[in-house]
């Protein structure tokens, strides 16, 4: 039976916004300046090792914390919408760049930035958990479509282990302004997603068609 990768499209690329492997490379330069090679893929592999974990906790077992605090799935995707309009917002008016480099700031004692702030919540922050339990709750009790959902996360994760390991070529090559552009496209497309996940919720309430 033939995979409708069209299916697979617009889940990959919620996640690739809302992680936004592109953005989060130039915070990784900065985390681990001055360290040597084989210390900063040990750090990037260990923020995306974190970043998947709990992403997987919350696809996996998110429907039953729901479920446990009463709230409705359709409820949790108007919200969840919500919150993703919120951070498109934020990515295009710039704010959501200068709240990251906010977190950025490790305390001296600890300076291995692989789990906090890097693992959490730079990658697997309140964005990327409400997006992994509305798109995996889209087909409940299909596990096939569950596991296809984490599948596609973990691609998301090793293109930002990729984006972490080509982090300092990356900002030369695409500069301050191709990075501007490139996050301010990637807000408008979020936008546009995160109103479908309103209408498709609203929908779940009988207000009318997505």
């Amino acid at each position: 039976m033939p995979v409708d990768l069209a299916l697979y499209v617009t889940p990959f690329v919620t996640l690739f916004v809302i992680i936004d492997p592109l953005g989060l490379a130039p915070l990784f330069v900065a985390l681990t300046q001055g360290r040597a090679p084989g210390e900063r893929q040990r750090i990037a592999l260990t923020a995306c090792l974190v970043g998947f974990g709990v992403l997987t906790v919350f696809g996996l077992f998110g429907d039953a914390v729901l479920e446990f605090a009463g709230i409705s799935l359709p409820a949790f995707r108007i919200a969840g919408g919500i919150l993703l309009f919120l951070t498109a917002l934020d990515m295009l008016f710039e704010r959501r760049t200068k709240r990251r480099e906010n977190q950025t700031h490790v305390d001296p004692d600890d300076d291995d930035p692989a789990v906090f702030p890097l693992g959490i919540p730079l990658i697997a922050g309140p964005g990327a958990i409400a997006t992994m339990i509305l798109l995996a709750s889209q087909q409940p009790g299909d596990w096939t479509w569950v596991l296809a959902m984490h599948g596609v996360m973990a691609a998301v994760l090793l293109l930002t282990f990729l984006a972490f390991l080509a982090a300092g070529p990356l900002e030369r090559a695409l500069g301050p302004v191709g990075i501007n552009v490139t996050t301010r496209l990637l807000g408008m497309i979020l936008a546009a997603l995160s109103v479908q996940f309103v209408l498709d919720g609203l929908a779940a309430f009988g207000f009318g068609g997505a």
